[in-house]
């Protein structure tokens, strides 16, 4: 679909986001270098720390923020080239990769979704959770949101753009039922932690479940309040030619507010976990920096 426009930047260099003609292409180009290595800092902390503690790894509801933190490390990574090279990931691309970074987005979308039912299932009903749910079953779960994702792009690529547009409005409606399934599970999870868990006696299962819930609930209401208007731009753009225009990903307003959750959702989870807080202090920054450690 986007072949030419891809080979054609393939024969020359890749221009830089800005040409410093102005103080605030100072101002982003800065701003996309420190977010791309935070990002990458903090969510990579997490993928080192789950990997490296057990005790998290045998946890289905850790193997989603796995999951999670690996897509956000990429999107961290990405960022160095979309973030400080003239980039246009559209329809008709400029110096774009097939969708293929901005598609990492669309792995977390499906990986919150499954979380949600997960958690669902594991509080209100712990027995069918215990015999049904294993941790392989997890593990597929999350192979499945990247193996979706990616498959559909590959498709998508592949299609005339008349086609691809077609796809695109299934896409559309598919996104709208998955965000109505969120909402409706978001506020059944806070009912649960709000009123049917405050019913349970103190123990250390109760602590963890309303943990897990905070954090997720937490997780799913940012990641729609920054990603959703990056999709009705684009939605409005597809639909009625209209919409707002940017010069590239880097002064992308919309775009960064969609990338900013691969930073927000991995802070989420250190404040919320003090499990994993403390995974990644004694696996990563206990070594980088000893005083951490022992405080």
């Amino acid at each position: 679909m986007r072949l030419s426009n891809m080979t054609e930047s393939l024969g020359r260099a890749v221009p830089l986001s800005v040409d410093f003609s102005k103080p605030e292409d100072y101002f982003i180009f800065i701003f996309q270098i420190l977010f791309a290595t935070t990002t990458v800092t903090t969510a990579g902390t997490i993928v080192i720390g789950i990997l490296s503690t057990r005790a998290l790894r045998i946890q289905n509801r850790f193997i989603f923020m796995l999951n999670t933190s690996i897509a956000d490390t990429l999107i961290g990574f990405s960022v160095y080239y979309l973030g400080l090279f003239d980039v246009d990931e559209g329809y008709l691309s400029r110096n774009g990769t097939y969708s293929v970074l901005p598609s990492l987005l669309g792995v977390n979308v499906l990986t919150f979704m499954f979380a949600q039912f997960d958690r669902y299932f594991a509080v209100c009903h712990p027995f069918i959770y215990s015999r049904f749910v294993t941790r392989q079953c997890v593990i597929c779960i999350n192979v499945y949101s990247w193996v979706y994702t990616y498959g559909h792009l590959i498709i998508r690529n592949m299609l005339p753009l008349y086609q691809v547009i077609q796809m695109y409005l299934v896409t559309i409606l598919m996104f709208q039922i998955i965000v109505l399934v969120k909402v409706a599970m978001t506020l059944k999870l806070y009912l649960i932690a709000r009123y049917q868990l405050e019913r349970d006696p103190p123990s250390a299962e109760k602590e963890s479940k309303k943990e897990s819930l905070r954090i997720i609930i937490f997780v799913v209401i940012s990641f729609l309040v920054l990603w959703s208007p990056s999709f009705v731009n684009i939605t409005i753009k597809l639909m009625t030619g209209r919409g707002l225009n940017f010069r590239n990903e880097a002064t992308n307003v919309f775009a960064i507010m969609a990338r900013f959750n691969a930073l927000f959702t991995p802070s989420v989870y250190i404040w919320g976990s003090p499990a994993l807080r403390e995974a990644a202090i004694k696996t990563v920054w206990g070594k980088v920096c000893p005083k951490c450690n022992r405080r």
